[in-house]
């Protein structure tokens, strides 16, 4: 697990350094460590993972611990049976992680960091292929140049010039073009969102919204009229990181859900 992060097999992602930290903490204080609910969980269905080209694969990388823990939050707090449970979780913070969860596992989720779902604050989300290829080769683009357009310098930085959700809505509130990539941005959220109300077959206890972008008034009450379908809407502004690792580590050291080894 510490080679694969250090040599960023999977991305590069400041969460690599989380099981690099731990380890020199927990070697220092000869205590235990525990990875919860990481970007790589994995718990897609066999259908998921098909993408359309042969050796193409979809892969799970999501705000899983965030998500997890605002349906474990969700079941407790209204008396859901944890058994017996299916919610879509938004997560809507830099990147978007849209999930179907069904009994706390993720089934399906678009790729939160590359090229999957609606384009977010600096994501480009999923794209037209005929685009992609001539934006990369008119433009003799590496690999590297690519990752970085696609997944830091697209979405609404792309399109306005900045990261500030507040700002954007500031200027929305005047600015025409302003507003339309911001509606787009909800478009493609409401798309995305219906994309998992069908993987659960319509059968869902609720809509959870968290991470940075849900504080926002606006975009919350902009989702629910375009999603009234959906009878229950649970919202969580913010980001819940901290709490959901000591949940984690909680329910490890107590034993009462089993502990994988890394392989």
């Amino acid at each position: 697990m510490l080679n694969q992060y250090r040599e960023e097999t999977f991305s590069s992602h400041p969460s690599n350094l989380g099981a690099i930290m731990a380890n020199t903490v927990a070697q220092s204080l000869n205590i235990p460590a525990f990875i919860v609910d990481p970007v790589t969980t994995d718990e897609m269905i066999a259908e998921a993972r098909i993408s359309g080209v042969s050796g193409i694969h979809r892969r799970s990388r999501s705000h899983a611990l965030n998500i997890k823990y605002t349906v474990r939050k969700t079941v407790r707090k209204h008396n859901i049976p944890e058994d017996d449970n299916q919610f879509i979780a938004a997560h809507l913070g830099s990147g978007f992680s849209i999930a179907a969860v069904l009994n706390g596992k993720i089934i399906d989720v678009n790729d939160a960091l590359l090229g999957m779902g609606p384009f977010s604050i600096e994501r480009a989300g999923s794209l037209p292929l005929w685009g992609i290829l001539n934006l990369i080769f008119d433009n003799k683009m590496t690999l590297d140049d690519a990752v970085e357009k696609f997944s830091h310098e697209s979405g609404l930085l792309g399109y306005l010039g900045t990261r500030d959700f507040q700002e954007i809505e500031r200027s929305a509130e005047s600015n025409k073009e302003t507003r339309q990539i911001v509606s787009a941005m909800e478009y493609q959220i409401s798309k995305e969102i219906g994309a998992m109300y069908s993987v659960l077959n319509g059968q869902v206890q609720g809509l959870i919204l968290t991470g940075g972008l849900a504080h926002s008034k606006t975009l919350v009450e902009n989702l629910q009229s375009r999603l009234s379908y959906i009878d229950s809407f649970y919202i969580y502004p913010g980001s819940f990181e901290s709490e959901a690792l000591a949940e984690g580590a909680r329910i490890a050291m107590s034993n009462s859900e089993m502990v994988r080894e890394y392989a």
